[in-house]
C-alpha cells in the first residue's frame, strides 16, 4: 500500500473521509469539485484505489465512494498531519487561522512519523485544531463530536462555539471580526422563518445577522 499513497491520493482519502463523515458516500461531482479536477479524473482514482491491495475505498458507478477500514486509516493519518501542523503553525510560529490551511495541506505529505510526535508534545497533545476540528489520536481514532450547527438553534438558545468548518481566508477573517471564534459563547436572539437568518448576540456584544451559509458552517455545543 505504501506505494499508492503519493500525495495525489492522500488528498482524495482525506476528501473522502471528510465528506463522508456523517454516513453518507461521496459523489464524484463533490470530489471533483474539491480538488479542482475534471469528474473523468475522479472516476479514473477512485476505481484505482478501488482496486488497490487492499482495497482502499469501496466504489460502486451512479452510488458514490466510501472509504474502506484501510483507506480510513490513511485519510487519518493524513488528518492527524494536517491538524497538528495547523496548531503548530498558529500556536509556535504566530500564524493566524486564516493563514494555515494551506500551509499545512503542503507539509502534511512530508514530515515524518518523528516529527509529527515531536509536534504532538511539544503543544502538550492537543485535542482540537484552531479552527476547533478534532485531532485523530496517535492510535488513528477520530475523538467523537456532539456538535451541532448553529443554523439548528433558535431564538434565547445558548451556546459555545465548538469548530468552524471553513477554510476560506476571507470568511474565517470575518468571523473573527465578529468574535465567533471556538471558545466564543453566543446567544440566538432572534429567527426568521423564510430566509433561516439568524440574529446572534457574540460574547454579550452588538447582535449580528447571519445567513445559513455561514450558520450551516459554524457547530456548538448549546449550554441552555
Amino acid at each position: 500500500m505504501e506505494n499508492i499513497l503519493t500525495q495525489s491520493t492522500q488528498d482524495y482519502l482525506k476528501h473522502i473521509f471528510e465528506l463522508t463523515e456523517g454516513g453518507q458516500t461521496a459523489s464524484t461531482n463533490d470530489l471533483a469539485t474539491r480538488l479542482g479536477v475534471k469528474p473523468a479524473s475522479v472516476t479514473g482514482m477512485v476505481q484505482k484505489l478501488a482496486s488497490a491491495e487492499p482495497p482502499l475505498v469501496d466504489y460502486q458507478k451512479h452510488q458514490g465512494v466510501t472509504l474502506t477500514p484501510e483507506g480510513e486509516q490513511a485519510a487519518l493519518e493524513v488528518l492527524r498531519h494536517h491538524r497538528l501542523l495547523e496548531s503548530w503553525l498558529v500556536q509556535s510560529l504566530g500564524y493566524s487561522w486564516a493563514e494555515v490551511h494551506e500551509e499545512a495541506c503542503r507539509l502534511e505529505h512530508v514530515i515524518s512519523e518523528d516529527f509529527e510526535a515531536r509536534i504532538d508534545a511539544a503543544l502538550g497533545h492537543p485535542e482540537r485544531d484552531p479552527h476547533g476540528d478534532p485531532i485523530p489520536t496517535a492510535e488513528l481514532v477520530m475523538p467523537s463530536d456532539e456538535a451541532r450547527p448553529l443554523s439548528s438553534l433558535r431564538p434565547l438558545q445558548r451556546a459555545v462555539v465548538l469548530r468552524v468548518n471553513q477554510k476560506e481566508p476571507a470568511v474565517l477573517r470575518y468571523l473573527e471580526g465578529l468574535g465567533l471564534v471556538p471558545g466564543a459563547q453566543l446567544e440566538v436572539t432572534s429567527y426568521s422563518l423564510f430566509d433561516n437568518n439568524l440574529t446572534v448576540t457574540v460574547q454579550d456584544q452588538a447582535s449580528t445577522v447571519l445567513g445559513l451559509a455561514i450558520t450551516s458552517k459554524i457547530y456548538v455545543e448549546v449550554s441552555q
